[in-house]
């Protein structure tokens, strides 16, 4: 299979983009990054495993989408507020059948995707590894966990059956889902409990579940995501979730969240899209979330801080 990979020179891009060019797809990282780029051409992509290994793995990156020409599938890893950037800038790889998968955190992506190439062409899914990005072509992969991949509309095709199939032979465990929302907002969960609680904190992902203070917290936001959620006629259950949550952080020793690897480098955060999603998702279906409207006031106060001083 021909895939290209939006934001593959960064973590999750590259641990994806990596394994399946190991696992013999024509695969191409693309990345606006030149650093990333360059390093990637030059001495391939490094993957620190949790094991200790650390494969070197050859596969082509460009900052030029044009290059590549159409592809069979593009996954789309890029921050939400690249996404319409990025899809644009990959109309040249864009013909025929290809399908755009959204991997991406938070809500949203999809209707975004779908505006620019069409609803038939989008898959969305939503994946529990982790990943940390240590330098231009070097990532950490502290944490594995199951992919989910369904399409829009809940039903199986042929096309999702094949890139299925390349995932699992890449060695990434992939589930496909007839409820692929009820799956996102799973994710969602996880993210809104999770990712503004290290990014404030400066926490790694296992001390999340080594304080009081900060699994009351925690908590407290999943109380909110899930009445959101049943308010939506979408299935989430606060037990489940609780437990799912606790134990992948539990797993995730030195594992860093996204939105505390963003903070670290003083980036925009994509706390608009994952606690500012329950929030606006409250505020259509009345349901009150003071505490992820908290989250999302603090987020953005740090975001807006360190943005300030960098400018």
């Amino acid at each position: 299979m021909k895939i290209a990979i939006l934001g593959g020179g960064g973590a999750m891009g590259g641990i994806f983009g990596g394994y399946l060019a190991r696992a013999g797809n024509d695969v191409t990282l693309i990345d606006v990054s030149k650093a990333a780029v360059t390093a990637i051409n030059d001495n391939g992509l490094t993957i620190e495993e949790k094991d200790g290994s650390q494969p070197v793995i050859r596969v082509p990156a460009s900052d030029d989408p044009a290059s590549v020409g159409p592809v069979d599938l593009i996954i789309n890893f890029v921050k939400c507020y690249h996404t319409e950037a990025a899809v644009r800038a990959a109309a040249p790889m864009i013909a025929g059948d290809t399908a755009v998968l959204s991997l991406q955190n938070g809500w949203g992506n999809a209707p975004r995707i779908a505006s620019i190439v069409g609803e038939d062409r989008v898959l969305v899914g939503l994946t529990y590894h982790g990943g940390t990005l240590l330098a231009p072509g070097r990532v950490k992969h502290p944490g594995s966990g199951m992919t989910y991949i369904g399409e829009l509309t809940g039903k199986p095709t042929e096309r999702l059956g094949k890139v299925i199939e390349a995932f699992r032979a890449a060695e990434i465990e992939t589930t496909r889902s007839d409820r692929i929302l009820d799956e996102v907002w799973k994710k969602l969960a996880l993210n809104a409990c999770t990712l503004p609680v290290a990014g404030l904190l400066h926490f790694m992902s296992h001390e999340l579940v080594a304080f009081d203070g900060t699994k009351s917290l925690m908590a407290a936001i999943l109380v909110e995501v899930v009445a959101v959620a049943k308010a939506q006629g979408i299935a989430l259950d606060y037990d489940e979730r609780w437990a799912a949550i606790t134990g992948l952080l539990e797993k995730a020793v030195g594992g860093k969240a996204s939105m505390l690897q963003d903070v670290e480098a003083r980036r925009q955060t994509e706390i608009e899209v994952i606690n500012g999603a329950i929030v606006d998702a409250g505020k259509r279906t009345g349901v009150a979330t003071p505490v992820n409207e908290t989250m999302v006031w603090m987020i953005q106060a740090k975001q807006a801080h360190y943005l300030q001083a960098k400018a």
